[in-house]
């Protein structure tokens, strides 16, 4: 147990260092590499394929971590992170990080913002619990096209999306027209956002009392993942 954890941490540490706090012989660690090696470099090969399987899967876009989550959950293979990390990284493949920092939104909402009913605290326990709901930008060669989404907490899955020309607020009320019909949450549902004027706007108020929702607003952007993963890393020619 001993050698292996010096195995896996030896591309960080010396491995002089790793034995002495580990209290184990570095002449015994050599001697288990050389008989570990052959059977060890065969699995190596074996996973590198897996990943490779993975991360073109995801079009480039998965790290380490996700790669890691992948193997245990659809090949059930169990390996630690760090040897994921170092597989890539001898296979020459990396995933995509986020970029940067939004920058806040001004707002010149109707209404005042409503109070924060999340507090940072995005867990659910069941579906139409906690929605989040964010507005971002895309390029395109023909100009800006706006896109607005809600995320149901609990289950990670979209549960309304729009696109328009403006950021009226009639970009939100789409979005949020399209959750209700599809999800049809019960009262109490919680729709949080950020205190951006499309957010505040009497439109979107009518929408969530008319619906039964529990209006609440934050700062937080819930976009990153698809600005990472589509937006950053492709430049769409029309807005179709």
């Amino acid at each position: 147990m001993k050698f292996q954890l010096i195995a896996e941490e030896k591309t960080h540490h010396p491995v002089s260092r790793l034995a002495c706090v580990l209290d184990a012989s570095r002449a015994g660690y050599h001697a288990w590499e050389k008989r570990e090696l052959c059977p060890r470099k065969t699995e190596d090969e074996q996973l590198k394929v897996r990943i490779k399987e993975i991360h073109t899967g995801s079009f480039g876009i998965h790290e380490a971590p996700r790669v890691h989550a992948e193997l245990a959950d659809t090949y059930v293979i169990n390996v630690g992170k760090k040897r994921v990390a170092r597989l890539m990284q001898e296979i020459g493949i990396q995933g995509v990080s986020r970029r940067g920092k939004r920058k806040g939104k001004k707002s010149t909402a109707e209404m005042p913002a409503a109070p924060d009913l999340v507090m940072r605290n995005f867990t659910a326990t069941r579906p139409n619990e906690l929605w989040v709901a964010d507005i971002t930008y895309i390029s395109t060669w023909e100009g800006w096209l706006f896109l607005a989404a809600i995320i149901d907490v609990c289950t990670k899955r979209c549960c309304g999306w729009s696109m328009r020309n403006d950021l009226t607020a009639d970009l939100v009320v789409d979005t949020l027209g399209m959750a209700v019909t599809l999800r049809r949450p019960g009262p109490g549902t919680v729709h949080h956002s950020d205190r951006g004027s499309q957010y505040g706007s009497l439109a979107i108020g009518k929408t969530l009392r008319d619906s039964g929702l529990m209006r609440s607003m934050g700062s937080e952007s819930f976009m990153a993942t698809i600005k990472t993963e589509l937006i950053y890393r492709n430049r769409f020619k029309t807005k179709d």
